[in-house]
Parts: C-alpha cells; sequence; structure tokens
C-alpha cells in the first residue's frame, strides 16, 4: 500500500519480482551481464539480480563527478570508474546480453552514455532497468526497457538506497518522496502525485 508520496517495502518487491519474471523471460535461460550504477542503486540492484532466474555476472561501474575549468571556463564532467565482479572487461560484452541497472532516470545523459559506451563492445541485447522513471525532465531520447514506477521529475526521493539531500535515509525500508528545490532554489514541500 503507498500513498501520495511513498512506495511502501511490500510494493517495492512486488514490483521488482514483476520486471524480474521479464526480465528472466526474455533472457531465456542465457548468461546475462548486468552493469549497476553505484551507489546509489545498490539496494535495488541486489534485489532486482536475486529476482532473476538466469545465470548472472555483476559489474560495478561508479560516476565521479569533478568541477574542471578549461580555457577560463568552469564545467562539471563525469567519470566513470569501473569495479568488476565479474571477468570486469566491457570487451567481453560482445554476444552477450547485458542490462544496465540504475536507481533513477531523470535526463538520461549519464544512462545514454553508459549505454552508448557499453554499445561499442556489440552486445547481443543491450537493455535499461530503473527502479524511477522521472520522464519530465528528460534531456535526450531515451526510456527505460524495465522501470519500477513512474514519477514526478520534481520528487526527490529517500529510502530503498537513495538518500536525503543530507546524505541519510538509504536505509529507510520504504521509498518517501521529500522536499525538492522549485526553480529559485527555495525548498519547498512535494505536491501529491498518484501512482
Amino acid at each position: 500500500m503507498s500513498n501520495g508520496n511513498t512506495y511502501t517495502a511490500a510494493r517495492i518487491a512486488s514490483r521488482i519480482k514483476a520486471l524480474g519474471r521479464e526480465i528472466s523471460r526474455q533472457a531465456g535461460g542465457r548468461r546475462l551481464d548486468v552493469v549497476v550504477t553505484m551507489d546509489r542503486s545498490f539496494m535495488f540492484a541486489a534485489d532486482l539480480i536475486r529476482a532473476i532466474d538466469a545465470p548472472v555476472v555483476v559489474h560495478f561501474v561508479r560516476e565521479d563527478v569533478r568541477d574542471v575549468e578549461q580555457s577560463g571556463h568552469a564545467r562539471r564532467e563525469v567519470f566513470f570508474g569501473e569495479r568488476a565482479a565479474g571477468d570486469g572487461n566491457h570487451a567481453g560484452f560482445k554476444g552477450r546480453d547485458v542490462l544496465l541497472v540504475d536507481a533513477v532516470l531523470d535526463s538520461g545523459v549519464t544512462q545514454d552514455f553508459l549505454l552508448r559506451r557499453i554499445g561499442e563492445s556489440k552486445p547481443r541485447s543491450l537493455r535499461l532497468a530503473v527502479l524511477l522513471d522521472k520522464t519530465s525532465r528528460r534531456r535526450v531520447a531515451l526510456e527505460p526497457d524495465y522501470f519500477g514506477f513512474q514519477t514526478a521529475s520534481n520528487l526527490v526521493w529517500s529510502g530503498y538506497g537513495l538518500s536525503a539531500s543530507n546524505g541519510t535515509g538509504r536505509n529507510g525500508k520504504n521509498l518517501v518522496a521529500g522536499v525538492s528545490a522549485n526553480r529559485s532554489g527555495k525548498a519547498r514541500r512535494t505536491t501529491r502525485t498518484k501512482h
């Protein structure tokens, strides 16, 4: 059961089991290389991987956001470090079925970049699974193959592996919408949405 700003642990578990069944059907018993973005995806990925009935090899990537200056202009760049629990070789994805797992799809820029990089190795299939699909702020033409819930892009969620703006809340069993910032940067209470 959930209200407008909460997904309960039971509802999350039910949705992840359904996603696992769908992914398992599409995998057809073949090995699935799962690439997990860290840190916010760890709970979703762990539960989703356990719900998949196919051989799984897990790979982890971690984004590192850096402010860099070039020709007197500051800009923000995102770098990715790889830590593999499997063979750790993106070239090893050639001819394989690959699933990229992330917690939140918002602008889509990060996931699009990772999908293009993984796609360079010519996998047999390449799909994206996300817990939260926030469609209204998409900046690239990207839709997830699998999603847990669609939600308003102005909502900031915590719990179930996602942290609040102060870094706390990752250990919450439920996924709860909190306070977000409006365009002026002032904090405000999020609006209720149907889920």
